[in-house]
């Protein structure tokens, strides 16, 4: 008959560590937060003097940061950049205030900068909502009451974004680049249908007939049709007009001819008369100096410098890892009942 094995007691068992184990997440933590202040301090103190470093200058809340040109010129172009969708939303863009409150803040300082002798706007966009673009337009109307404004296309600057670029004294374009697209879009979709074949019914109570118009649970009636068409050609006469004034064109030529929402090379913009030019930013640089009457100009561009304020919301924000399959290039989202200047691609 086998024996029992021997009997173990806890006093024989190997101490458990949970308590050290605690201990050293605490203590890991505290570390952590305690770096982390201290590069916030380290970064706030030596923003200012980066700044100066960099332009020997700084107004408001951006820094300057060198582009190109002669480092020691005292006179300086800014360049700011109007990049991807137009929009108000401050949703993924890489300020607090959104893309168009920092354009204008920008156009502003280079405003207030006596040194500041030119500004060029880099464009790199399709265009985007209709509020958006007029508001960044007229402030850069405001800016070229002040100092003389190139605007240069890079790949892409059409329909909201030429919207802007005739704000300026000078269009320079590239030669390959995209640009025109002159119209007014807006978008609605119906699934009443696929509605009745699940049994799913809608039901709507308004004040007004107009009330639920773009309702997505039902087609929409001729009447509706027609207020929403009056409303894109109201949108659409408007950014004619605007097109006419500043290229010293005819607002009929315009809509019997290339205002039908066509895309057009930089070339053709120029033979068109869209543009004035065709070349590359640096092409646009020499311009602007041209226009400032300037022989030499140090180019740089506005940044949001460091903040504990800017590195805690980045790191408040919740962004999931994503993975998403594109069948085509478009990756922009049209909200539905909103007006647009874009290409009509982007809404395919």
């Amino acid at each position: 008959m086998e024996s029992a094995p021997p009997y173990l007691s806890s006093q024989n068992q190997p101490p458990k560590r949970t308590g050290w184990i605690v201990y050293a997440v605490i203590v890991t933590f505290f570390l952590f937060v305690s770096a982390l202040a201290n590069l916030a301090l380290f970064g706030v103190a030596i923003g200012g003097r980066r700044a100066e470093s960099i332009t020997g200058n700084r107004h408001g809340r951006y820094e300057e940061q060198f582009v190109e040109g002669d480092e020691d010129a005292r006179d300086k172009i800014a360049v700011i950049y109007v990049s991807g969708v137009i929009s108000d939303s401050q949703d993924g863009y890489g300020t607090e205030e959104g893309m168009v409150a920092d354009i204008e803040d920008q156009l502003q300082e280079a405003m207030d900068d006596k040194r500041v002798k030119a500004i060029i706007l880099r464009i790199n966009s399709p265009g985007g909502e209709v509020v958006a673009s007029d508001t960044i337009y007229q402030a850069v109307l405001a800016a070229r009451d002040k100092k003389p404004i190139v605007a240069s296309i890079d790949t892409m600057g059409a329909s909201g974004a030429y919207y802007i670029a005739v704000g300026a004294d000078y269009i320079m374009a590239n030669e390959l680049s995209i640009t025109g697209s002159i119209g007014v879009i807006m978008e609605s979709f119906t699934y009443g249908g696929l509605a009745d074949k699940i049994g799913v019914k809608f039901y709507t109570f308004k004040s007004g007939k107009y009330k639920d118009i773009l309702n997505p649970s039902r087609e929409p009636t001729e009447d509706e049709k027609a207020l929403v068409q009056g409303l894109v050609m109201e949108v659409y006469d408007k950014f004619v007009g605007i097109v006419a004034e500043e290229r010293d064109m005819k607002v009929e030529d315009l809509k019997n001819g290339l205002a039908d929402g066509r895309i057009l090379s930089g070339k053709q913009a120029l033979d068109a008369g869209f543009v004035d030019g065709v070349g590359y930013f640096d092409d646009a640089v020499d311009k602007a100096e041209e226009l400032a009457s300037i022989k030499k100009s140090k180019v740089v561009r506005y940044v949001e410098p460091f903040s504990i304020r800017n590195l805690l919301r980045l790191m408040g924000k919740n962004d999931k890892a994503k993975i998403q399959i594109e069948l085509t290039p478009n990756q922009f989202k049209a909200q539905a009942g909103k007006l647009y200047f874009l290409p009509s691609y982007m809404f395919q």
